[in-house]
């Protein structure tokens, strides 16, 4: 999926929206944190996709509905292991559960862009299934340049163990059940390379960011 082409001004508020990606392992959270220092409003996607599981959420009922009372939680929401449990591995149960999911997750992230709006904004979404979803596209606010972050496989699978705890061989799982290095690559405009020297990363970013400044200057002529 590429993202629409053209940079969208909104309101007459001048924004950059940027789809920032990448696989299990390879750092997206740190580089979102990195941006978010050198100036850019982060909306984090994914834990926009947990609140809509909390009680009172937007998906909390359509998904009682669908999957019936034993993925509800003792507080209201969505017990989410008991989800799991029934879409994990089943194409069709996954995708009646993003039915529900991600319209209720895209509205959120309206939401969150409109209370971020300012001008001059760098508006970035963090988020893990950019290539595999719909989401951050579908919106009032669709992301219009995509960067990815990539690591070694390797690097990935020590980060994930030693962070997380998750052993290498379900790491690899996991990492295996998402989008390619490739099918990402696809759609980006920038890739940021993570090896594992924090300090190469800070630059990177640095020169990311420099780029963006650009693009975002070039709505204002």
């Amino acid at each position: 999926m590429r993202p629409k082409g053209g940079l969208a001004d909104s309101a007459n508020i001048l924004m950059l929206i940027v789809g920032l990606t990448g696989g299990m392992g390879v750092g997206k959270s740190t580089v979102a944190g990195l941006l978010s220092d050198l100036g850019a409003e982060v909306v984090d996607v994914d834990a926009l996709g947990r609140q809509i599981l909390e009680p009172g959420g937007l998906a909390v009922s359509s998904i009682i509905d669908r999957f019936g009372p034993t993925v509800s939680s003792e507080d209201g929401g969505i017990d989410r292991t008991a989800l799991a449990s029934i879409v994990f591995g089943d194409g069709d149960q996954l995708s009646a559960l993003e039915e529900i999911s991600h319209p209720a997750i895209n509205e959120l992230l309206d939401k969150a862009v409109d209370d971020l709006e300012k001008p001059d904004s760098i508006v970035v979404y963090d988020m893990a299934v950019l290539v595999e979803s719909r989401l951050g596209y579908e919106t009032k606010h669709p992301y219009e340049v995509v960067v990815v972050v990539e690591a070694p496989m390797q690097e990935r699978l020590d980060r994930l163990q030693d962070q997380r705890g998750i052993k290498p061989e379900d790491a690899l799982a996991r990492i295996e059940s998402q989008a390619s290095d490739e099918e990402r690559r696809a759609v980006a405009q920038f890739i940021i390379a993570n090896g594992g020297d924090l300090d190469a990363l800070v630059d990177a970013t640095a020169e990311l960011w420099d780029e963006l400044q650009q693009l975002l200057a070039s709505k204002m002529r």
